[in-house]
């Protein structure tokens, strides 16, 4: 991991000192394309356990991530407005061959093997002025960054012209080779050099859907691997506005956009195998309503001028194309995320499109993808499907979710049992059971602080106040009993599930009396919510308005 972290901070510092070098017009030309928010980002520090244990919970089949709440997917909304990368125009599609090396020769005038679609990385760099990228003794990462870019800076071309169009080029192999869309090892990938021959075209392209097919393919790639892939900023990022519980993430300059710019990743001191270990308990124990589903409802569109061309692939299922990579979009997995009940689904097999396999190196034959991957690329053109619910609650979904997931949603050592079928998909019934239980104990303790505070200031109101204060008396109590009740149930849960190993009968019993208790608590629930309605009209204007809140919340319980 440290080897990775190390290798992706560098390839960034190398990356951000070249375009830093770079005269005005070149990175007005970058800016054109649609890459240079990815540049005004601070350097942030590469949290490898994070993305580890994000790793964990990808399935590849559906594309998403699995979590004991629910899928969820990085979409191109979030692409968007992390990065400011550009998700709309051209998908990223065109030939890919059996070997680079007459085009690298012509386009970048350097050399690439034969039957390679590699460039060596040190070249590249020499090409643009960075012979010795090595840190001096005693030197910060700002010094080294303006040592490089000083260096850098001689060797670039200062005028526009063939020579600049070079340098241009290389940087783009550079920065899309080892820093958006970056792999192991330490050579460049220039299998994107055919869509770089007309500079002026390179803006028309949908990188930040390419960048998105990456980092899916990257997180389907397998758990031992534990270099990073991909502009990892992205996913931490992600992470500490969806997860926030987890930590980890530090907002140090509100109000910046993307908004990837507002956040550092703060140190750890830990070894790494003790930060997996706390972060993979944290997902299993975290409280599924502290999940942030819409992360943007505050977010203006101020200096995003990308976002208004955006916004129509919001909220899309869609196939994403990244040349090769022909990855699906299945944001309808997730509609929690945009505001809507989640409705069953019908959990996917693997469909994504046949490709060659993660070991391509350019042996291959000549392939258009634009033809191979012709309905996909349709598909993109039409901006794929909306994703709509006609859902009233969740909990099917979650039923159905359980039954399909409930071994692989508990990865850390302390749920490492051996459950399979009926028992395990109870034991994540039971999971969401207890935090339920927990939720409504929290909202329960909130609804009674405000009904105390609306008892007391109208105390001294008319006795239609005092009658009507009398029956909120009557509900809290009621819903001490519920409270008292739900405690009830979650020690008999915990009794139950130490006999989960037991036959199949009993496990179907179990079940049956979750649900008779869950049913029971919301008839209960219900019948104060028809007695604090009652009392609404005898309450006078200003504490009715109180009351109606109340009894939203209630209802919301």
């Amino acid at each position: 991991m440290l080897q990775g972290e190390m290798r992706a901070r560098v390839s960034w510092l190398i990356v951000l000192a070249i375009y830093m070098a770079f005269p005005p017009f070149q990175r007005e030309r970058v800016e054109e394309m649609g890459f240079s928010g990815v540049f005004r980002m601070e350097r942030m520090r590469a949290d490898s356990a994070l993305t580890q244990a994000l790793r964990s919970r990808w399935d590849a089949e559906a594309t998403a991530f699995v979590f004991p709440w629910g899928h969820m997917i990085p979409s191109l909304e979030d692409v968007s407005r992390i990065t400011g990368l550009k998700i709309y125009g051209r998908p990223v599609s065109g030939y890919t061959y059996p070997c680079y090396h007459d085009l690298a020769e012509r386009l970048l005038e350097l050399p690439v093997e034969r039957r390679s679609s590699l460039v060596p990385r040190v070249p590249l760099q020499e090409s643009l002025g960075l012979f010795d990228v090595g840190k001096v003794a005693g030197e910060s990462e700002d010094e080294h960054l303006d040592r490089l870019t000083r260096v850098s800076r001689r060797e670039l071309e200062s005028e526009p012209g063939a020579q600049a169009d070079l340098d241009l080029r290389r940087f783009l192999v550079l920065f899309l080779g080892r820093l958006l869309f970056a792999t192991r090892g330490d050579a460049v990938h220039c299998h994107f050099l055919p869509l770089l021959e007309d500079l002026g075209e390179v803006g028309g392209y949908a990188w930040g859907a390419a960048f998105l097919a990456h980092q899916f393919d990257s997180l389907g790639a397998s758990e031992w691997q534990t270099s990073i892939s991909g502009f990892f900023p992205f996913l931490q990022v992600w992470a500490y506005l969806h997860l926030p519980a987890l930590g980890g993430g530090d907002l140090a300059r509100p109000g910046l956009v993307p908004i990837a710019r507002r956040w550092e990743s703060c140190r750890d001191s830990r070894n790494l195998r003790d930060q997996l270990e706390r972060l993979q308990e944290a997902i299993d124990s975290y409280p599924h309503l502290d999940v942030i589903w819409q992360s943007y409802l505050g977010e203006g569109d101020e200096g995003q001028p990308w976002l208004v061309q955006a916004r129509p692939y919001f909220g899309r299922s869609v196939w994403l194309h990244a040349l090769n990579l022909v990855l699906p979009l299945h944001l309808y997995l997730s509609q929690r995320s945009l505001g809507l009940w989640q409705s069953v689904v019908e959990f996917l097999v693997r469909d994504w499109f046949r490709r060659p396999g993660r070991s391509f190196r350019g042996l291959h034959d000549t392939t258009d993808w634009r033809e191979r991957a012709k309905e996909q690329i349709d598909n993109w053109e039409r901006r794929g499907k909306a994703v709509k619910s006609d859902a009233t609650t969740d909990d099917a979904y979650l039923q159905t979710y359980a039954l399909k997931y409930g071994g692989k949603v508990y990865k850390s050592a302390r749920h490492q049992v051996d459950v399979t079928g009926e028992i395990a998909s109870l034991r994540a019934l039971l999971y969401l059971a207890v935090q339920d239980r927990e939720a409504a104990q929290r909202q329960t303790t909130e609804l009674r602080r405000e009904m105390e505070r609306v008892r007391s200031t109208g105390a001294g109101g008319a006795s239609s106040s005092r009658t009507a204060g009398g029956s909120l008396s009557l509900l809290e109590a009621q819903l001490e009993g519920a409270v008292l009740r739900a405690e009830e149930a979650q020690r008999h849960l915990e009794e139950q599930r130490d006999q989960l190993q037991g036959e199949v009968w009993a496990t179907q019993s179990e079940r049956d009396q979750l649900r008779i208790w869950a049913e029971a608590d919301e008839a209960q629930v219900v019948e104060a919510t028809k007695e604090l309605a009652a009392q609404q009209v005898q309450r006078p204007p200003g504490d009715q308005e109180e009351v109606t809140r109340l009894r939203v919340e209630l209802l919301a319980q």
